[in-house]
């Protein structure tokens, strides 16, 4: 909740609460009847609550949390479980749902209550999957509880598998050129881009990178990566071009649509889509723009882009990764499917 991005060591509460022996409250029956109890944490540091008061007064069916820190987060989740809240409302970019799924795993486990997003974010990219409009308030939100739809989504639960009892919730895990991205990132959030705007221009500065740098540009240069696929944990083959300890971007989510339509890998009903380049060839980034639209020539794989669905992967990363904007240092972590979880829609 502090900021966009900061090192895993600075998840201060997150550890305890994985670790704690909390008994996962059963996910109560949508009520047709009456009012829904809901429980909405707001993290008024998003971009888009910044100065803005939204006049909402707590009540015995409406919990209001604003932490000023993450730690406070296992807390206000702790009490919502007891208070069985039908609906959580979470008011913030990806990296406040990121932050709240984590917090509320150990008390919710597979049983959360359903779920709304009011999209505040500089970047919403699972707003974009979810289509709840930009200007979605929680009145709104409390009425699709109701009469609305409802979308199922899994977010992504990386643990470390260097630091035992650690693990997280988010939806886009990406390393190598991504990461780079991502800061790059931050500069065009200072320069006015948001959303899918930041990402397009972010995408068009890497490839230009990429196609005209050499390979001591930092878009170039690939990091130290190692990927294990499936249970039985084969391990994803480099295509040979380039050094073969290292790839150039690795990208994962379960979402279905990313920001600006990008096709950035297959989808899957119950799948992480994966999408890894071992060397950003020039060839091959020449193409990049009918990759992203959906083109899936059969020799990508062989020249080195690797687009594909799993159960579950390993990764050994020599430098850092993001989760939804959050960074976490170099080691090896498992990533696999969380829990099911039920998104209220318009």
């Amino acid at each position: 909740m502090e900021g966009s991005i900061y090192h895993f060591d600075q998840f201060t509460g997150f550890e305890a609460a994985a670790a704690a022996d909390c008994e996962a409250q059963p996910a109560p029956c949508r009520r047709v009847s009456g009012s829904p109890k809901v429980g909405l944490v707001r993290n008024r540091r998003s971009h888009r609550n910044q100065g803005q008061d939204h006049g909402l007064r707590a009540g015995p069916q409406l919990l209001i949390a604003e932490p000023d820190d993450r730690a406070e987060l296992p807390g206000i989740l702790a009490e919502f479980a007891r208070e069985r809240i039908d609906l959580l409302v979470i008011d913030g970019g990806d990296g406040t749902v990121r932050d709240v799924l984590t917090c509320g795993y150990p008390m919710f486990g597979n049983c959360w209550p359903r779920i709304a997003v009011l999209p505040q974010g500089k970047t919403n990219a699972l707003n974009v999957d979810l289509g709840a409009p930009a200007g979605w308030t929680i009145e709104q939100a409390i009425a699709a509880y109701r009469t609305g739809g409802e979308i199922k989504r899994q977010p992504l639960r990386i643990a470390s598998l260097e630091s035992r009892g650690v693990e997280v919730l988010g939806f886009v895990i990406g390393a190598g050129a991504f990461t780079i991205g991502i800061r790059a990132g931050q500069d065009a959030h200072k320069m006015g881009a948001f959303n899918s705007l930041a990402v397009g221009v972010t995408a068009a500065w890497g490839v230009l990178q990429a196609l005209f740098g050499s390979d001591r540009n930092i878009w170039r240069r690939g990091v130290g990566m190692r990927l294990w696929l499936g249970r039985d944990g084969s391990e994803l083959a480099h295509s040979g071009f380039g050094d073969p300890r290292r790839r150039e971007i690795m990208l994962a989510s379960t979402l279905k649509q990313l920001p600006m339509g990008l096709k950035v890998f297959p989808v899957g009903d119950g799948k992480i889509g994966m999408a890894v380049m071992d060397k950003p060839r020039r060839r091959l980034l020449a193409m990049l723009p009918a990759v992203l639209a959906g083109y899936r020539p059969k020799w990508l794989a062989k020249a080195g882009l690797h687009q594909l669905l799993t159960d579950r992967f390993e990764i050994a990363l020599d430098d850092q990764f993001i989760l939804d904007g959050e960074t976490f240092p170099a080691g090896r972590y498992s990533v696999e499917k969380g829990p099911t979880l039920s998104f209220v829609v318009p």
